[in-house]
């Protein structure tokens, strides 16, 4: 689903050169990796956050190199949820379909059906300074899901959680996979969410990823 071919991309002393890396589809695939590594910076260039210097990405057969984010049919959840200040939970959740010009009652159902299956019914006209950590990281996530996206980028999303709320993620985003049927990428430095969430495990060591067996 996802493939990156013999790809380069520079920022001061750090570069990537070579990158290759298949990503298959259906498969909740975890990528691993030493602070510093690159691994957010695999999931950028995968979104279209960053832009290489040379090579190709391809999703689902399609070259999608130059293309920007809102065309390439993509949900991203950063590390922190990057929750917009002045919107309330629905109004989140709602955006992408929003900016897309879909039609109001297409919208409302979409948030509707999304806070349902995220436990969000309750909080739809709540701010984000008024949710917990675990809940802006179920909103991020819904956001990312309502453009019914085929790719799932996830970037440690569950690095600021306590230990209750990170079971019940983890538990959650097993779920959404396979209910969903997307393609995840999930970045981690976390053995046991690999552990208990991952169809396949990559590691990036050296500017290389490769499949650990």
């Amino acid at each position: 689903m996802i493939e990156l071919v013999d790809i380069a991309w520079r920022v001061g002393e750090f570069s990537l050169s070579g990158l290759n890396c298949v990503v298959p589809e259906g498969k909740y695939s975890v990528l691993m990796g030493n602070t510093g590594c690159g691994k957010s910076t695999v999931v950028e260039l995968i979104c279209g956050l960053r832009e290489p210097l040379s090579g190709q990405l391809l999703i689902g057969g399609e070259e999608v190199t130059l293309k920007p984010p809102g065309e390439r049919n993509i949900g991203y959840v950063p590390q922190d949820g990057a929750l917009f200040p002045t919107m309330t939970v629905s109004e989140q959740i709602g955006f992408g379909l929003k900016i897309r010009r879909r039609a109001e009652a297409e919208i409302e159902k979409a948030v509707s059906t999304l806070a349902r299956e995220l436990g969000l019914e309750k909080l739809l006209n709540r701010m984000p300074d008024g949710l917990s950590g675990g809940e802006r990281q179920r909103v991020a996530l819904g956001r990312a899901l309502a453009v019914q996206p085929k790719v799932l980028l996830l970037d440690e999303p569950l690095s600021a959680l306590d230990e209750d709320a990170r079971d019940e993620m983890v538990d959650l985003l097993k779920r959404i996979q396979i209910e969903h049927s997307v393609t995840v990428l999930h970045v981690t430095h976390s053995s046991r969410e690999a552990e208990q969430l991952a169809d396949v495990v990559l590691r990036m060591e050296g500017g290389k990823i490769r499949v650990v067996e």
